[in-house]
């Protein structure tokens, strides 16, 4: 039985309107997204890392980092995500897609291979870990097979639907089948993902306290931290999520 190739399609891009750069932010003389590509790259289930970046120059940066950690990319639309998405999957020969966003350097590869994991039994289409938010926000795991990758890249027509990819999956449960994954205790209250200087910085003191000692450490490391320095969870408490317009 042929094995499906399984890619993690990560878009990065300079131009964040909040944090403009953020995907090459360091810590400790680091780019953030070495070290998610790093983390990713320790799940079992992931056959490769693709990091799905644009035409604009200002990402020739983005280029020049993948080119020197030698990692594959792609450049595609700046706006239109989901064909930048469908086309970086389709030049790579991608069966199975993971879709992590470039903005989660604590991603943990355990919680990647747990979604896919479900994913591979069979019998659904789309899956994720954030259709109910259970876990910290920046653990975000979704994973669906190119074939319905091609079907949504043709049926969604919403600016919204092109812009994050995969709306139109879940705004349509009358046609995929979803799945989500739960966290057994609600974390949803942390937020490890970087969208503002305050994420940065949090995010920044995180690995200067973990990494050093374990390159891989996990979920339950940074919250085992975060239980000695309860202080920290306020530096970006007070951030809000962007949220996607009504349907």
């Amino acid at each position: 039985m042929h094995k499906p190739h399984i890619v993690v399609v990560l878009q990065a891009r300079m131009g964040a309107t909040r944090l403009p750069g953020k995907p090459l932010m360091k810590v400790l003389g680091r780019e953030l997204l070495s070290y998610e590509v790093e983390r990713i790259r320790r799940a079992k289930s992931v056959d490769e890392v693709v990091v799905a970046t644009t035409t604009n120059p200002a990402d020739d940066k983005i280029v020049e980092f993948c080119q020197k950690e030698h990692i594959p990319y792609f450049r595609g639309s700046e706006d239109d995500v989901l064909d930048r998405y469908y086309q970086a999957a389709k030049h790579h020969k991608v069966d199975v897609v993971i879709r992590i966003t470039g903005d989660c350097p604590l991603i943990d590869p355990v919680e990647i291979d747990r979604v896919v994991d479900y994913f591979l039994k069979g019998g659904v289409d789309y899956i994720s870990n954030t259709l109910e938010l259970t876990y910290p926000r920046g653990l975000d795991v979704e994973v669906f097979s190119f074939s319905q990758l091609e079907r949504v890249q043709k049926e969604a027509k919403r600016p919204e639907e092109r812009e994050h990819v995969t709306p139109y999956f879940y705004r349509h449960p009358e046609l995929f089948s979803l799945v989500c994954v739960k966290s057994p205790v609600d974390l949803s209250h942390h937020r490890w993902t970087v969208d503002t200087q305050e994420d940065f910085d949090l995010i920044a003191r995180i690995i200067a306290a973990l990494y050093p000692k374990n390159k891989a450490f996990s979920m339950h490391d940074i919250l085992e931290l975060l239980k000695h320095h309860p202080d920290w969870v306020k530096i970006n408490a007070h951030v809000v999520q962007k949220r996607l317009p009504p349907k």
